[in-house]
């Protein structure tokens, strides 16, 4: 699939850059290795949304669980953001911990790969997407919460995640 699109866009290539002769061709190359350019760049590229169905998180607490799948968010149509609230499905869990594997949990997103605008004018976004598991009063299960944690969550009401937290960026 990757080469048919390359294919596809050196033809549309060519035809753009037909008329300018072979005097250019010692400045731009060919158009074929300028298309592929374009085409990598065009590929490379993602397409960040909201944490949804079926949305596999890293779980940065102590609770037992290594990785989560989301099952539903209990807020908005499109899907969870920043602070807000999921029900997870717990896929790799370690030996010996609070929670095991197949258990059904809530949890709190605190990293999201989807910007965010702040109040500043800065936008927040993060490489990965992370959530802190919570019981139904929205208490951590865990007794630390690994890696940063935006300050966001004090306007959603999870200070507690916030004390337990060793960065708060």
């Amino acid at each position: 699939m990757n080469a048919g699109l390359i294919s596809k866009c050196s033809s549309v290539g060519r035809s753009m850059l037909g008329g300018l002769g072979n005097n250019s061709q010692g400045l731009l190359g060919t158009s074929h290795e300028i298309m592929r350019m374009t085409c990598n760049k065009f590929l490379s590229q993602q397409h960040r949304t909201f944490i949804q169905m079926r949305t596999n998180l890293k779980v940065v607490d102590n609770s037992g669980a290594k990785r989560v799948m989301c099952i539903q968010a209990l807020k908005g149509k499109k899907g969870a953001r920043l602070g807000d609230t999921i029900i997870a499905s717990v896929k790799e869990a370690q030996p010996r911990g609070k929670v095991k594997k197949g258990d059904v949990v809530y949890g709190v997103v605190v990293r999201a790969a989807m910007q965010r605008g702040r109040c500043d004018g800065s936008e927040i976004k993060f490489d990965d997407n992370a959530v802190v598991l919570v019981n139904k009063q929205g208490e951590p299960i865990g007794t630390r919460v690994f890696g940063p944690v935006p300050h966001e969550l004090r306007k959603k009401k999870h200070v507690k995640i916030l004390t337990l937290a060793e960065h708060i960026a």
